[in-house]
């Protein structure tokens, strides 16, 4: 079962009783309310999809005090499904991660006919969505709590990109952006157990871990553990990347490497990876890769042959580099690199 990261819902007679354009006095139940704080709690984001008159709802929205949980709402007279592509493509997570709540039985076949992978629901049904398995995390981090927060700061940043005059490498220089690599400790884990589940694009193998393997793997002599987290002028990212290392004498194999696909658009991406490549340099060992293929992951396959890994071996999905070290990169200049070792 793929957890759920975003709840879509409609507004009038969904989100609200009443339809707006219709001039009804439209009302939110306590409990509707309720709802969405509790999913915002755990980490699921949420926003609109309604055909409705964007300046007249978003205004409603603001006047309930419910308009900071909903994050790039679509509010037009499109279909809903072109909404959700939208949506899709902003927050830049899987279709088969999205719920979607309306209450026109039409909507929700529009939307489960182009995107057969979203699940859609009766609004009836909206206050059982707390209970529902996929929008109830085993755990919920630090990080999950602030996530909704974390991408409003994203939007902020993408305001300031297009309002910044000059070239995209002084605007990426001008955002003070620092990247601190660490061994991870305990306090971590939970936030590393969700990136394992969470992150599908730049993920190496796309096998989860549980919080107790990973609690494992921190006093084993064989493993390094590592943790980073983006910082930046507008705050911070969170922990957005990890990697697994196994040692063997005079041989370390990346296990897993994942990296946030907020990361991308900022190009630290790789940094983790050239992390690596320098320690592994540094102590004369020879430096491997596990990969397995996925549906989602063609991105990090790219990021290991740019970064000068080649395959030695394959089976199947499951591939094995190595880097000969031959090349060792420096850690672009529009980010400060802190490690902590």
């Amino acid at each position: 079962m793929k957890m759920a990261k975003c709840v879509v819902w409609d507004l009038d007679d969904t989100l609200w009783r009443g339809t707006l354009s219709a001039g009804d006095e439209v009302v939110v139940e306590s409990q509707v309310i309720e709802t969405i704080k509790t999913l915002d709690e755990r980490g699921i984001l949420q926003s609109i999809a309604s055909k409705n008159h964007h300046d007249d709802a978003f205004r409603k929205l603001e006047e309930l005090g419910i308009a900071e949980y909903f994050l790039y709402p679509q509010i037009n007279w499109n279909s809903k499904s072109s909404s959700i592509t939208e949506l899709q493509k902003r927050l830049n997570i899987g279709l088969d991660t999205f719920v979607f709540i309306d209450d026109q039985e039409f909507e929700r076949d529009e939307v489960a006919f182009v995107h057969p992978e979203v699940e859609t629901i009766d609004a009836a049904d909206r206050l059982l969505l707390p209970g529902l398995p996929r929008l109830s995390p085993a755990h919920v981090t630090e990080d999950a709590r602030r996530r909704r927060l974390m991408y409003q700061q994203d939007e902020r940043r993408e305001r300031s990109e297009l309002a910044f005059e000059g070239p995209r490498d002084a605007f990426l220089n001008d955002l003070g952006m620092v990247l601190a690599i660490s061994r991870a400790r305990e306090g971590d884990l939970m936030r590393l157990e969700e990136l394992t589940h969470r992150t599908s694009q730049l993920n190496s193998t796309g096998i989860p871990y549980s919080y107790d393997e990973l609690d494992g793997l921190i006093p084993d002599p064989n493993h390094d553990l590592w943790v980073c987290e983006l910082t930046d002028r507008y705050g911070s990212y969170g922990k957005i990347g990890m990697a697994l290392v196994e040692k063997s004498g005079d041989r370390w194999t990346i296990a897993l490497l994942l990296m946030s696909c907020r990361t991308v658009s900022k190009g630290v991406g790789t940094v983790l990876l050239q992390f690596l490549v320098k320690e592994a340099a540094a102590n004369g060992v020879r430096l491997f890769a596990r990969f397995r293929r996925t549906d989602r992951n063609r991105q990090m396959l790219l990021t290991y042959q740019l970064a000068n890994f080649r395959v030695v071996s394959r089976d199947g999905a499951d591939h094995l580099f190595e880097n000969d070290l031959a090349i060792v990169r420096d850690y672009p200049d529009h980010v400060k690199v802190d490690i902590d070792a």
